[in-house]
């Protein structure tokens, strides 16, 4: 101790405990900061969480007992029943924007709605362009043809005939990628009705589709009375499985629609609508 009452020894001591003192609350501040920030990310996804009070499905509505329109102009069928089911699950308004089938994709990417519902396969392409939910139903392909006509779902049998077939569906690319190959006459038409309507005028000698869609739409009709179906096309080209299509990145509707399609199926919704429309036929893979 100096003259003047100065403790050098105990100074230091009470210095170097302050420094210790002052760095554990520096640690603390710094660690409060860290865990604000690294909790951030959350709380704003939180509060930027979209709630849909309308969802806006694109549709073609040209592809009975799917989706078509009836005669006072509502729409109406599998896909429109599954689409409004979806919606009052999620306490949302179904709005149906349709358009033509080749144009759905394009004007999903351009905001013109949130979703396609309308009968889309699932393909490698298509998932480079948008995601889609998990599975709706999953459906063959089968060609559609005179009774007594000697076709089959054999391509031999087919070489020189003419074949029609959706524009912008996935029967589309088999057949500019195998029947044309194989000499068979191919037309493309803008969308489903119109392509029975030439094969029962007799401009096309056969048409190839969606499974279901042949024999619940156009062979239980009156002008489907002198027609059969084939045996199920096989082919890589022509997958089954059909799903709703979003915007590439919006995990979030995504998400949503997933959880409404597991609640319709849980909820015995699903059951109903598919007894509705195609009897004891079962379109769910659950794949």
């Amino acid at each position: 101790m100096d003259k003047c009452g100065f403790d050098e020894h105990r100074s230091l001591k009470l210095l170097a405990l302050n420094l210790i003192t002052i760095s554990r609350d520096f640690q603390m501040m710094s660690l409060r900061k860290l865990f604000v920030l690294a909790t951030l990310p959350f709380c704003i996804s939180l509060a930027q969480a979209k709630e849909y009070k309308e969802i806006r499905f694109g549709v073609d509505a040209n592809y009975a007992p799917f989706e078509s329109k009836a005669p006072d102009g509502n729409l109406v069928g599998f896909d429109i029943d599954l689409g409004n089911a979806i919606c009052a699950e999620l306490k949302a308004k179904c709005k149906w924007v349709e358009s033509d089938f080749d144009g759905l994709i394009p004007g999903l990417r351009a905001n013109k709605f949130d979703g396609v519902l309308s009968s889309m396969t699932v393909t490698p392409v298509r998932e480079k362009a948008v995601d889609f939910t998990n599975e709706l139903f999953s459906g063959p392909t089968s060609y559609v043809y005179k009774k007594g006509s000697g076709l089959s779902a054999d391509v031999n049998s087919l070489k020189g005939k003419r074949v029609g077939f959706f524009q912008g569906s996935i029967q589309e690319g088999y057949a500019k990628a195998v029947l044309k190959k194989a000499g068979v006459k191919v037309q493309s038409y803008q969308n489903q009705s119109q392509v029975y309507y030439d094969l029962v005028s007799g401009r096309l000698d056969a048409s190839i589709q969606d499974t279901l869609q042949a024999k619940a739409g156009f062979l239980s009709s009156p002008q489907g009375a002198d027609y059969e179906m084939s045996e199920q096309v096989e082919s890589e080209l022509l997958p089954s499985k059909t799903a709703i299509a979003v915007v590439k990145g919006n995990d979030e509707l995504k998400a949503q629609l997933n959880s409404a399609i597991k609640a319709i199926h849980e909820n015995g919704t699903y059951a109903k609508l598919q007894t509705k429309y195609f009897g004891d036929l079962n379109l769910y893979s659950g794949k």
